[in-house]
């Protein structure tokens, strides 16, 4: 993990030398060196710190993100996009019924996808108006809380199908990983 510089702060590059922040991007420092003029430097570059000054902002940009996330979750029915494995891109799932005399009914993978994902951020939705609501009590909310939890746990099977880990369902035991 890097240091998070603010404008102002004296650092040395290795390529460029000694220089001054002079701009925080979300990936980037601008950073004003002596000898090489303005150059654009990943924060993640070995720099050294000569002189650090406190970014201004408390929070990382990652953790703004994700409180950006969860507020769109929580007041809004907007469903995220989120990508499909490649190895079922263009899939097609085959339902087989046990009786002979029925037809097979094949459902492209996309859209069963598409209706597990609507699923997953409807229950998170619900999830957050459910730890929101004003007049259900603490022991409520648990209770209703634990029922949504062991929801996630049954779609687990379906995590298959997402490219991110990050976009799977967890149940009881993955909360505590």
């Amino acid at each position: 993990m890097y240091e998070i510089l603010g404008v102002g702060s004296r650092v040395i590059h290795p390529s460029f030398g000694t220089g001054v922040v002079i701009h925080v991007h979300k990936r980037m420092y601008d950073i004003c060196f002596i000898e090489q003029g303005i150059k654009q430097v990943k924060k993640e570059d070995d720099l050294e710190v000569i002189e650090k000054i406190e970014s201004e902002y408390n929070v990382s940009f990652s953790e703004a993100e994700d409180a950006l996330i969860k507020i769109l979750r929580t007041w809004s029915d907007v469903s995220e996009i989120v990508p499909l494995g490649e190895k079922w891109k263009n899939g097609v799932m085959i339902l087989r019924p046990g009786d002979d005399s029925l037809k097979d009914k094949e459902v492209p993978i996309d859209v069963f996808f598409h209706k597990i994902v609507m699923l997953r951020d409807r229950l998170r939705v619900m999830e957050q108006r459910i730890n929101a609501h004003t007049v259900l009590t603490d022991e409520d909310k648990i209770n209703l809380q634990q029922y949504i939890t062991r929801v996630y746990g049954s779609l687990t099977t379906f995590n298959v199908l997402f490219k991110h880990k990050t976009d799977n369902f967890e149940g009881e035991k993955g909360k505590g990983d």
